[in-house]
């Protein structure tokens, strides 16, 4: 075989051209693909940090806010409730929170918060995943706390599930922390703010 009157310069050209083609369509074809395993702005913004302003909260009073598509309890809690948390402790199933998953290291165990007076909790509750409701007492020995209305578990006002309920588990609390006194950061731990 001859390569007499074979344009080595034209062949060359058309071999780049047409690996250059083909890589420009490779990236066309590419950049769609992998710009599809980003997180849409919509679920961004629900994964996002959510500010919670608590100075007009009252001793009993709550906010309900959303993060991560889950309802978020913030209640200002009295002396007294805060006082009535290390008295139940034989009501409940878990009283000094053992199960670390549940809350971050840096609240207390007993009172399951960062400051004494105010509690953040995920509203979910944990045997089958409805929305318990605050109530001014749940049991008498109790005082406040919350009621699921699907099952009837109860938990206090640090979201520790009371022992003889379907629920096993506490209340879960989010990683959150304080910007200011009054301003609290839901969704980033309080080490990294």
């Amino acid at each position: 075989m001859s390569n007499d009157g074979v344009d080595n310069g034209r062949r060359r050209f058309l071999l780049w051209s047409t690996s250059a083609v083909g890589a420009v369509g490779a990236v066309g074809i590419a950049v769609p693909f992998v710009k599809s395993w980003s997180p849409s702005a919509r679920a961004q913004a629900a994964g996002a940090p959510v500010e919670v302003d608590v100075s007009k909260l009252k001793p009993g009073q709550a906010i309900k806010t959303e993060w991560r598509g889950k309802p978020i309890f913030v209640i200002r809690r009295s002396a007294a409730d805060v006082s009535n948390l290390e008295k139940i402790g034989s009501l409940l199933k878990d009283p000094e929170s053992s199960n670390p998953a549940q809350q971050p290291t840096y609240v207390d165990k007993v009172k399951r918060s960062i400051k004494d007076d105010v509690m953040v909790v995920v509203g979910i509750c944990t045997h089958l995943g409805c929305v318990p409701q605050q109530k001014e007492q749940v049991e008498p020995a109790i005082g406040g706390g919350f009621f699921c209305p699907c099952h009837g578990s109860k938990f206090d006002l640090a979201g520790r599930v009371l022992a003889g309920v379907p629920a096993s588990d506490n209340l879960e609390v989010p990683p959150y922390t304080y910007l200011s006194d009054s301003v609290i950061l839901i969704g980033v731990d309080k080490g990294a703010a």
